[in-house]
C-alpha cells in the first residue's frame, strides 16, 4: 500500500512539474520587466487614501438622477482604480497543482 501511494504521489509530482516548467521560460523575461515595473509603481499612503475616498464617495452617490452614460464613466472609474489597487501587488495567487500538492504532502506528514 506504501508503494502504491508513493508511487502515485511521485508520478503525479513528475507530471505536474513538467507542464509547470514548460512555459516557464516564456515568462521569465516578461516576469523581469513587469517585477521591476511593479517595484516603481507603488502606490503612496496619500494615493491609497485619495482612492478609497473617491470609492466612498461613488458608493454614498445617488445614482438614479444620473444618464447611463454617466453610470458607466462611473464603472469604468472604479474599474480604474481596481486595476491599479490590483497592480500594486495586493494579491497572492496559488496555482492549482500547487495547492494540491500541499494539501497531499500535509496529509502525508500529518
Amino acid at each position: 500500500m506504501k508503494k502504491t501511494t508513493f508511487i502515485a504521489f511521485l508520478l503525479f509530482f513528475v507530471v505536474s512539474t513538467s507542464t509547470a516548467f514548460a512555459s516557464n521560460t516564456a515568462k521569465n523575461a516578461s516576469d523581469n520587466t513587469a517585477k521591476s515595473d511593479a517595484k516603481e509603481n507603488r502606490l503612496t499612503d496619500e494615493e491609497i487614501s485619495r482612492m478609497t475616498k473617491r470609492v466612498e464617495e461613488i458608493r454614498t452617490m445617488d445614482k438614479s438622477e444620473l444618464t447611463s452614460v454617466e453610470k458607466s464613466e462611473l464603472r469604468k472609474e472604479l474599474k480604474a482604480t481596481k486595476s491599479s489597487v490590483k497592480k500594486d501587488g495586493g494579491y497572492v495567487y496559488i496555482g492549482g497543482g500547487t495547492l494540491i500538492l500541499v494539501i497531499i504532502l500535509l496529509i502525508i506528514l500529518l
